[in-house]
């Protein structure tokens, strides 16, 4: 059998979630179509293809039945606006593979609105692998806005900065954060923070329509200490006062409390909300982010998750 190319896999993919809500979970198309952000005929055309490809037998023949059953079920758990499930690799389960290809598309759908609309960008490994993954788009309407600084201490800059390389993908005006992730001091990230153009990035990322973040763990391999944006003594501390993760450098504990402690009393990043009705997506997955993704599901700063089976799997098993 031929290997597919991307796109023909995302039709599929398409195909098999339009026929999941149409023959399991007993969607109408107008319904499918308004969840989807197709229209009423796309959706028609992928049911039917869901049928013609031989996915919708007895039971939908395809891994992303079993994937979008998962996502139920985290939505409901965790009472999210909306999470997605991508199949994991049988021999790599808490591999990221495919969670670039999702958020990549979940972004598609945000920039493909006529309507103007902001778009507030974490930072990250898998948000810059989303970044990679998106087609070539033409989105003057857009911005585009980072919620974080990209630089580190030395002012080296971030590896991972997503906001200009998208803007290059999607021709749409962008605000980078000229910053460091974590000045020095509190009194130092007041200072850059009453700044004019940074004040108003601020404030653009703060009511942005749509939000996208990485989910990172803070253990002694985590990405924030081994790219020295934080010391050993502050990891540390983190430990100490039971730590699990971060987004956009704002630690938390398991439960999804923020921490009163110095790196976050130093970070300067845009502030995440509590119980926004704007959709605000995590994207990860992987072993090591299990917890982390937990408390940030914990937190209520997010109401949306890409991730996938593995990880899924290992969020539902947890009281």
């Amino acid at each position: 059998m031929a290997k597919l190319s991307n796109t023909e896999t995302r039709k599929l993919d398409d195909a098999a979630r339009a026929g999941w809500l149409y023959y399991v979970a007993g969607k109408t198309q107008d319904e499918i179509a308004k969840k989807l952000n197709i229209s009423r005929q796309s959706a028609q055309r992928m049911v039917a293809l869901s049928v013609s490809e031989g996915l919708i037998k007895v039971r939908l023949d395809h891994p992303v039945a079993k994937c979008m059953d998962l996502a139920v079920k985290i939505k409901s758990r965790f009472g999210l606006q909306s999470c997605e499930v991508v199949p994991s690799d049988a021999e790599d389960p808490s591999s990221t593979l495919g969670l670039a290809q999702a958020g990549a598309s979940e972004i598609e759908r945000h920039l493909k609105s006529v309507e103007p609309k902001v778009l507030a960008m974490g930072t990250g490994r898998v948000l810059r692998a989303c970044v990679d993954e998106l087609s070539s788009l033409d989105c003057e309407q857009h911005k585009i806005v980072a919620l974080l600084g990209n630089m580190a201490s030395d002012g080296s800059a971030s590896p991972y900065d997503v906001v200009v390389r998208m803007a290059e993908h999607v021709n749409a005006k962008h605000y980078p954060m000229a910053l460091p992730v974590l000045p020095r001091s509190q009194a130092e990230k007041e200072q850059l923070h009453a700044q004019y153009y940074v004040a108003n990035n601020l404030k653009l990322a703060e009511n942005a329509d749509v939000t996208f973040v990485g989910v990172g763990d803070l253990g002694a391999h985590s990405p924030l200490h081994l790219d020295g944006f934080i010391t050993s003594e502050e990891l540390d501390e983190l430990d100490s006062k039971g730590a699990v993760g971060e987004m956009i450098s704002w630690a938390f504990d398991r439960n999804g409390k923020l921490l009163d402690c110095a790196v976050n009393q130093r970070v300067a990043s845009t502030p995440l909300k509590v119980g926004v009705d704007k959709p605000v997506f995590a994207i990860a997955a992987g072993e090591e982010k299990v917890f982390a993704i937990l408390g940030a599901l914990r937190s209520k700063m997010i109401n949306g998750l890409i991730t996938n089976e593995y990880t899924a799997e290992r969020l539902l098993s947890i009281d």
